[in-house]
């Protein structure tokens, strides 16, 4: 297998892993806050093909084992310890940055990606599609016994951007939450809007055919838009939450805020390649209705969450497949076969 090779950089945690979607492999130096990995699985076949624009190896849902740990790694990792690695390689730190000081890394202006992004001295990150990986401590996590590395690397990304939402938001109890599509983030959208303990969890998709599926998730309801004519009447003002995980610019967006009682949040976390339809605003002005944007979650709610899938038994819905089969699973996740993830796992061959 090809491997590919970064330089190090002042501190950066080196770890050895396996992985589930995606693999890399990075050099063997190892400075004094690195982990060094070897890939067992990694996720993020779902989300590689739309940087598929320079020479890296890609892959940012990376579960492994622990083989190396720099002197000053943070975190208690230890080798032999089981590991892993979400979208986010890198963030500055430093004690005048606003989003890092406060607890808000995944936001840091100078954050870096698992893959396809360049550190601050110049080098390349390379993802999870390989043997070996090497990353920050900051940006590695332990993974709970008791969660399937499969799950667990699903999670770390796909699951990380729908509970921060969740979590930021005050899902809960009192909380009626709708999500919106279906796929890879919506399905643990309304597995962790259920686990949350919210008191009414809606899934919502163009067509029935993922009606049980979203009821076997843990949905109380299931809305097709596509197939129910009298939908966005007949929930007009009835949640307090939505999560829209979609990235069709063509959904029916007032229709959607029309659903948010008095003061409610539509957060958008899919990202649509061409600008969100036009609104007629005034109705969101007179029902106060807030239009937010959300990444992947912060280390501190994506260890929550590894937490609370632990102690309420999350799984996600995943296939998982050879990392020699990538190409095929490139293949059929363009032609909509994923349900609702593919995971890559390293064998030994």
């Amino acid at each position: 297998m090809a491997i590919g090779f970064v330089t190090a950089f002042p501190l950066s945690l080196v770890l050895m892993f396996g992985i589930t979607d995606i693999h890399a492999v990075l050099e063997s130096g190892l400075p004094s806050m690195e982990v060094f990995y070897q890939i067992t699985q990694s996720k993020g076949i779902a989300t590689f093909m739309m940087c598929w624009v320079t020479l890296v190896y890609y892959g940012h849902e990376i579960i492994g084992i622990a083989v190396r740990v720099g002197s000053q790694a943070r975190g208690g990792i230890k080798i032999g310890d089981r590991v892993g690695v979400g979208p986010q390689g890198y963030t500055c730190r430093k004690s005048d940055c606003d989003s890092c000081s406060s607890g808000q890394e995944n936001y840091c202006p100078s954050r870096v990606g698992t893959y396809g992004d360049q550190y601050p001295n110049g080098s390349i990150s390379y993802g999870g599609f390989a043997d070996y990986c090497r990353h920050n401590s900051y940006s590695v996590f332990s993974i709970p016994e008791g969660l399937a590395s499969e799950d667990a690397a699903v999670m770390l990304c796909a699951g990380s951007t729908v509970y921060e939402p969740l979590k930021e938001h005050g899902a809960g109890p009192k909380t009626r939450v709708g999500v919106i599509g279906l796929g890879g983030l919506g399905h643990l959208g309304v597995s962790f809007a259920r686990a949350m303990g919210c008191l009414r969890v809606i899934a919502f998709s163009r067509s029935m055919t993922k009606r049980e599926d979203a009821l076997k998730l843990g949905a109380d309801e299931y809305v097709a838009t596509a197939e129910q004519s009298d939908w966005a009447q007949r929930y007009t003002s009835t949640l307090d939450l939505i999560i829209c995980t979609v990235s069709d610019p063509r959904m029916p967006l007032q229709e959607y805020l029309q659903l948010l009682r008095p003061k409610g949040r539509f957060c958008q976390v899919g990202i649509p390649e061409e600008p969100l339809p036009r609104l007629d605003t005034m109705p969101l002005v007179l029902s106060g209705t807030s239009i937010l944007f959300s990444d992947s979650a912060s280390p501190g709610n994506i260890r929550e969450m590894l937490e609370l899938a632990t102690a309420k038994g999350i799984k996600a819905w995943t296939q998982v497949r050879p990392m020699r089969e990538v190409n095929e699973a490139v293949a059929d996740l363009s032609k909509g076969k994923a349900r609702f993830r593919f995971v890559l796992q390293n064998l030994d061959d």
